[in-house]
């Protein structure tokens, strides 16, 4: 059964870092999901596809994989530089602001 391993990004909510520190190994679905025609709800036959599985490593998800026989492709996450300016927030309010206001 196909896999995935991966390091999830931050929300796009959010500045910080939070619950992107640990790597996840999730199972792709086998059979498309299927809409109830009573109800309307979506439904699946695949119950490994609820299955998400959290490492603190890249190379502990790769070795439970190894161990248990799963197929799983690794994603490396694309880093982001972090943008730091050096007066911070408080630039905005300097005396020796250098730029006009805009408002």
């Amino acid at each position: 059964m196909p896999a995935r391993i991966y390091q999830p990004a931050r929300t796009a909510m959010s500045s910080g870092t939070a619950k992107t520190r640990h790597w996840v190994l999730d199972f792709t679905p086998d059979t498309a999901r299927e809409v109830d025609p009573l109800m309307g709800w979506t439904s699946s036959t695949d119950t490994q596809a609820q299955v998400q599985l959290r490492f603190d490593s890249k190379e502990a998800a790769l070795e439970y994989a190894r161990d248990n026989g799963i197929d799983a492709q690794v994603s490396d996450p694309k880093k982001r530089k972090s943008n730091i300016r050096p007066r911070g927030y408080a630039e905005n309010f300097a005396v020796d602001r250098r730029g006009a206001w805009t408002h």
